[in-house]
């Protein structure tokens, strides 16, 4: 995550500067001397040398060259270095796997995608997962003590503290299931479990808009959610239920029933399978979200103005998330998103129309840029920004420094 820029110029306290938010200064990839990072964090020249050898030690930062001499000895210049270590992101959809190994920068340095129905129950789907993640160390040629953790998305409700998922209902076998300790004594690394569409935000917004501070992910696919970006940071709520934007009732829907139990849900009339279960209806054979989109890119008049719809329909729900919670950016993504921009024409129609000037003043609403390869380095980045944690690197049982 991009800290704000006049943070970083303004120096902090001493104490509360330890090798781990040094090291914070110098994640944007810029070199800087001893002396630049003294007069950015306040700290004395001495401090700043302690703690820049103790970041040398870990490998975490490198020398970068040395600056032009003002006079006498050129100084010297160190830079982040984001090959010290490695993380795996795994992105485990209803019937997909997506599992990527990347530095800690978040750049992808190999990948593997694969078919894989969520349905088979834990065991099977991690132990894949593990078995995948040890290919992928082999491939990129890094030691098991390289790899600093693992992230992992579930297309389910997920209680982050604990990494279990909660009553996930297209998920069976796997409610409850202790999915960090279960990895991790397979690869005994830390293990952090979110929810698919915040590991989905968290990868857009790191991979493509770092400089919107506030911003709204939309996954509609077969289901529909939302990932929640507030001051740079993954907003989960109080159980980690914030953005499930699927079950909120749409007015005019009726009685359509909702696999959640309810009825109206904006997911029941709005997503890739509501959309495909009514062209079925009217004679269009359609089997689920890419049926959806391959019908609406070759042209067919009721899928273009069915997704249309539901861009109106989604764009009703997010109008009162708009006045409430002010996003700089709503992106919209999953499968549903490929159809072209009839998705995202509908949504705005109803944004701008619904929300208040002020909110939408400055509102951008565009199309993902990061593919599906979002989930899996949305994961990978959830770790590092875990392991990276000035707090958690400046604590004496630190597991980098």
């Amino acid at each position: 995550m991009t800290d704000d820029p006049e943070a970083r110029r303004k120096p902090v306290a001493a104490a509360a500067t330890g090798a781990g938010t040094l090291l914070q200064r110098l994640r944007d990839g810029v070199p800087r001397t001893r002396s630049e990072l003294s007069a950015i964090t306040g700290l004395a020249r001495s401090t700043v040398t302690a703690r820049i050898d103790a970041l040398l030690a870990a490998g975490l930062i490198a020398p970068s060259g040395e600056t032009a001499s003002t006079g006498g000895r050129p100084p010297a210049t160190f830079a982040f270095n984001p090959a010290a270590r490695i993380v795996i992101g795994a992105d485990l959809g209803a019937t997909h796997a997506r599992l990527a190994a990347c530095d800690l920068a978040g750049n992808v340095l190999a990948a593997v995608n694969a078919d894989l129905d969520i349905a088979l129950g834990p065991k099977a789907v991690l132990d894949w997962t593990v078995e995948h993640g040890r290919k992928l160390l082999d491939e990129v040629d890094r030691p098991l003590a390289d790899l600093i953790g693992i992230g992992i998305g579930l297309p389910g409700p997920v209680e982050h503290s604990t990494g279990r998922a909660v009553n996930p209902p297209i998920m069976p076998g796997w409610d409850g299931f202790d999915v960090p300790d279960y990895v991790s004594e397979r690869l005994p690394v830390p293990v952090l479990v979110d929810n698919d569409v915040n590991i989905m935000a968290l990868g857009e917004h790191f991979t493509a808009w770092p400089e919107y501070e506030h911003l709204l992910f939309i996954k509609a696919a077969t289901g529909i959610g939302c990932g929640i970006i507030a001051s740079g940071q993954v907003y989960r709520g109080a159980q980690g239920a914030a953005g499930d934007m699927g079950h909120i009732q749409v007015a005019g829907a009726g009685d359509t029933h909702c696999r959640c139990g309810n009825t109206g849900c904006l997911e029941a009339v709005a997503s890739g399978a509501a959309i495909a279960a009514k062209l079925t209806g009217r004679g269009i054979p359609a089997g689920g979200s890419l049926d959806v989109v391959e019908l609406a890119r070759s042209g067919s008049v009721p899928a273009l103005r069915l997704v249309r719809q539901a861009g109106r329909d989604i764009g009703e729900v997010l109008a009162g998330a708009v006045n409430f919670f002010n996003p700089s950016i709503i992106v919209i993504g999953g499968s549903l998103a490929l159809a072209g921009d009839h998705l995202i024409a509908g949504v705005r129609e109803v944004i701008y129309q619904r929300s208040l000037p002020l909110a939408t003043r400055h509102l951008r609403i565009a199309a993902a840029r990061t593919g599906e390869s979002s989930g899996a380095i949305g994961a990978g980045v959830m770790v590092i920004e875990h392991a990276l944690d000035p707090a958690r690197l400046d604590a004496a049982s630190g597991p980098l420094l």
